[in-house]
C-alpha cells in the first residue's frame, strides 16, 4: 500500500503514472491512497470549490483537461459567460460540466450534512476511479492558503496588494504581486481525517509528490496530527523535488519558498521536508549543487529526470519511485 501526499498539477501527473502501474494489482497489496491538499479550496458564486481534489479525481478518472491542467476535457463555459454578462467579476474559470461537481458538493455538504471526505468518495465512485486508488482530503475542516503581498508592486497600480486567497493571487492577479508571506487560515482548529491518518499509518511507503511545497503540500503538513504521523514514519517517506536549479518545473514555487525564508532550490525543498522525509528525489541536473547539502540533513538523495511532459514520463517517474521504494524495504 502506498500513500501519496498530493496537490497541484505536478502531483496529478505522478499519481496518474502510479495508478497506471498499479492497475490490476490486488488492492490490499498495491493500492494507493492519495491525501489531497485542501488549502486551495474556496467559496465562490455560492459554491464550495476544491481545485486540487477535483483535479486528482478527474485525473484518475481519465476525464481531466490535460491541456489546461484543470477542469473536465471538452467542457464549455456558458455559465461563466452568463455570469460576466450579469455583471459579475467571474475571474475564476468553471466549466459547465465541472460546475455540476461544485453544485452537488455544496448541496451534499450544506443540506445533506456530508463531510468533504464522503463527498469526494461519492464523486470518485461516480466518475469510476479505480477502487484501489482513493482520494482522501487531508481534513474535512475549511483551511485556506492566504498569500500576504506588499503594497509596493513597482508602481503597477493594476496589481492588487494586501492579503488574498491563493486563488486570487494566482488566478485573478496572475501571480504578479510581490509575496511577503504565506499563512494557512483555519489551520489551528483543523484536524486531519481519520482516513488520512490511517492511510499514513498503514502504508508500506509514503511519497510526497512534486507539488508546490508551500501551497500544494504545506497545508497538509501544517496539520499537526499529519505532521506527527509522517515524522513517525520518516524513514519510509520519500519526497520528490519540484525544482530544477533555482526554478520550479511549473508554477510559483520559487516565489513562495523565498517568501517563507526557504532557498528556492532542491536543497531548500529538502530543508522544508527534513522533519517528515528521510529521502528525496532530485533532478540529475542538481547533482553537484544539491546532493552534499541535502545529505547534511540526514536525508538520502536519489537522482533522476523529474520532468513529466507526457504519459510516458509520468509512468517512467512512477516506475522509478516504485522500484526505489521496493529496494529500500
Amino acid at each position: 500500500m502506498i500513500a501519496v501526499i498530493a496537490g497541484g498539477t505536478g502531483s496529478v501527473k505522478l499519481v496518474r503514472g502510479l495508478a497506471l502501474l498499479l492497475e490490476g494489482k490486488r488492492p490490499k497489496e498495491e493500492g494507493m491512497s492519495v491525501i489531497a491538499n485542501v488549502g486551495d479550496n474556496i467559496w465562490l458564486y455560492g459554491l464550495y470549490i476544491c481545485p486540487d481534489i477535483d483535479t486528482l479525481v478527474y485525473g484518475l478518472a481519465g476525464i481531466l483537461d490535460e491541456k489546461r491542467g484543470w477542469g473536465i476535457r471538452g467542457d464549455t463555459f456558458s455559465f461563466l459567460d452568463q455570469m460576466k454578462r450579469s455583471g459579475v467579476d467571474a475571474w475564476f474559470g468553471l466549466g459547465d460540466r465541472d460546475l455540476a461537481t461544485h453544485v452537488l458538493r455544496t448541496e451534499m455538504m450544506k443540506r445533506g450534512g456530508k463531510s468533504l471526505t464522503e463527498v469526494t468518495a461519492y464523486f470518485a465512485e461516480k466518475f469510476r476511479v479505480a477502487a484501489d486508488s482513493k482520494v482522501l482530503p487531508a481534513t474535512d475542516s475549511e483551511v485556506e492558503t492566504m498569500i500576504m503581498t506588499y503594497d509596493d508592486n513597482d508602481g503597477d497600480a493594476a496589481v492588487a496588494a494586501g492579503e488574498m486567497h491563493l486563488q486570487e493571487f494566482w488566478v485573478k492577479n496572475a501571480g504578479r504581486p510581490k509575496v511577503r508571506g504565506v499563512r494557512y487560515r483555519g489551520i489551528e482548529q483543523a484536524q486531519a481525517t481519520k482516513q488520512a491518518l490511517a492511510a499514513i499509518k498503514n502504508a508500506d511507503r509514503i511519497i510526497i509528490a512534486p507539488g508546490n511545497p508551500v501551497s500544494s503540500i504545506g497545508p497538509t503538513l501544517a496539520l499537526k496530527d499529519i505532521k506527527a504521523a509522517l515524522a513517525k514514519r520518516r524513514a519510509d517517506v520519500v519526497a520528490v523535488s519540484p525544482m530544477i536549479g533555482n526554478a520550479a518545473v511549473s508554477g510559483p514555487a520559487a516565489k513562495y519558498l523565498s517568501a517563507v525564508g526557504v532557498q528556492a532550490s532542491a536543497a531548500g525543498v529538502a530543508e522544508f521536508y527534513k522533519e517528515v522525509a528521510g529521502s528525496i528525489v532530485i533532478d540529475g541536473r542538481d547533482r553537484e549543487v544539491a546532493s552534499k547539502t541535502i545529505k547534511r540533513l540526514d536525508m538520502d538523495v536519489y537522482e533522476t529526470n523529474i520532468t513529466m511532459q507526457g504519459r510516458q514520463d509520468e509512468v517512467r517517474l512512477g516506475r522509478y519511485l516504485l522500484l526505489l521504494l521496493r529496494k529500500s524495504r
